[in-house]
């Protein structure tokens, strides 16, 4: 089945559960409440996006420059850079590490990146242990899902769902709550962490000038990772440098307000390659910058802004389409509405630009968005590049070609409400779907009804 035959198939599915959608919609709105009130940190709150939006537009826009700055204050500092094209050899790269250091136990943290690249079933098809130490990733993984949201992965998943999925691998109660699921999995998790031989994470900001890792999270697992293992290997894509240290609390502070609403995550860490004077943390530091599409991007001049997103999600939050179907019917690992942007330069054009196409163009995407990518605009820009490479199907010209024809037509548009009805279903019954109702289209146009009641 095609990609978006698929999309249209999943979405028909899920957008007619009214008890999926209350939970998104639970979710939206105790996220606004918390995202109001973080917000007022901020003396300046349009400043300090602007700023934020100016660093993230100087590091796309030079980004030669800043890969290389990176890749140097790194190799000074005593760490090594590894370079990946695309998923396959990021994969590679990722084993001959594995297979180096004999790092049979491997514990990982939060990586949307390694999602991408399906870094776990790899390494597990090799014969590995790899452990998932973020609770949501947690969760997910033991569901064999991919993850529904970049912040919150299992958001769409219930407390009582939860527990029932995890009563076997962690004897958590039926009935448990979420702190008690959440002692569960930390007391499961504890032994894994301290038999750990590398630590696999991936990387919120990499600051340019000083060769160092950003990485923001709630619960600390990436914190006790880095305690026990012997190699860290930081993966992460080319799009995530921010250009100085001194932009990190800007950063951490955003990321917090407009993913999660807090003030500021649990843990904030900078981390590097281990000095000389420091007697903990891993022996070696790996850096594993992946491209895998984000080229593609850079080269699509309109576009290329949305290489600045942070990975917030908050454009989720707003995005009525996302609440509708949520993450999964994407088919892609970045999903919403940033993802929408992203997915048809980061793979096949041909397969993910149906996704540009799966919008209300509303704007409120653009409005939250803490680094103002212009998401909506963007999917607009999308649409038009898909037109102008001929991506659109034959029968598709067709009936657009009709539909404008007819619409040009005064006596067309006068005709009778049976006739209009039967045409618009002609059009529109395979995409409109089997579980709504075609609205109630007037007996008479708006012309008809003003020169009846004007004469004119």
């Amino acid at each position: 089945m095609r990609k978006a035959e698929q999309f249209i198939s999943d979405t028909e599915k899920i957008s007619t559960n009214k008890e999926h959608y209350s939970v998104m919609q639970a979710y939206g709105d105790r996220y606004m409440v918390s995202h109001q009130t973080a917000k007022k940190q901020f003396q300046n709150l349009n400043l300090a996006r602007e700023r934020a939006a100016y660093a993230k537009w100087k590091v796309t826009e030079n980004l030669d420059k800043y890969l290389i700055e990176f890749e140097s204050a790194i190799i000074r500092k005593g760490g090594k850079v590894l370079w990946a094209d695309d998923a396959q050899i990021a994969l590679q790269e990722i084993e001959g590490l594995v297979k180096k250091y004999n790092a049979q136990k491997i514990v990982k943290g939060k990586s949307m990146l390694s999602d991408e690249i399906g870094l776990n079933a790899y390494l597990r098809d090799k014969g590995y242990q790899v452990q998932e130490t973020d609770l949501g990733e947690y969760i997910i993984d033991e569901a064999g899902e991919r993850p529904y949201h970049m912040v919150m992965p299992a958001m769409h998943k219930k407390t009582a769902e939860i527990a029932y999925l995890l009563n076997e691998k962690t004897t958590t109660a039926l009935d448990a709550d979420a702190e008690h699921i959440t002692a569960d999995v930390r007391q499961t998790l504890r032994p894994v962490f301290t038999a750990a031989d590398m630590a696999i994470t991936g990387a919120n900001f990499l600051i340019a000038d000083s060769g160092l890792v950003g990485i923001t999270e709630n619960e600390g697992n990436i914190r006790l990772s880095l305690a026990f293992a012997k190699v860290h290997v930081v993966v992460a894509g080319i799009d995530k440098l921010i250009p100085s240290l001194a932009d990190i609390d800007l950063f951490f502070s955003l990321l917090a307000t407009y993913g999660t609403g807090q003030q500021l995550t649990g843990y904030n860490t900078v981390v590097g390659p281990k000095t000389s004077n420091e007697i903990d943390g891993p022996a070696e530091f790996i850096v594993l910058l992946v491209d895998n599409g984000r080229s593609n991007l850079l080269a699509q001049h309109d576009q290329r802004q949305a290489l600045g997103c942070i990975k917030c999600g908050a454009c989720h939050q707003v995005c009525p389409v996302f609440h509708q179907i949520g993450g999964h019917a994407y088919g892609v690992s970045t999903n919403g509405p940033i993802g929408a942007v992203t997915a048809q330069y980061l793979s096949n054009h041909d397969e993910h630009k149906h996704l540009s196409f799966a919008s209300p163009l509303c704007g409120k995407c653009t409005d939250i968005c803490p680094v103002k990518i212009d998401i909506h605009n963007h999917l607009t820009r999308n649409r038009r590049d898909t037109t102008q490479k001929n991506l659109i199907k034959n029968s598709e010209k067709l009936m657009w070609y009709s539909w404008k024809k007819f619409m040009l037509s005064r006596k067309n548009m006068n005709k009778g409400q049976t006739i209009k009805s039967l045409m618009i279903k002609g059009f529109f019954k395979s995409s409109w779907g089997n579980d709504r109702l075609f609205p109630t289209l007037a007996e008479k146009s708006f012309n008809q009804l003003w020169r009846e009641r004007f004469g004119q």
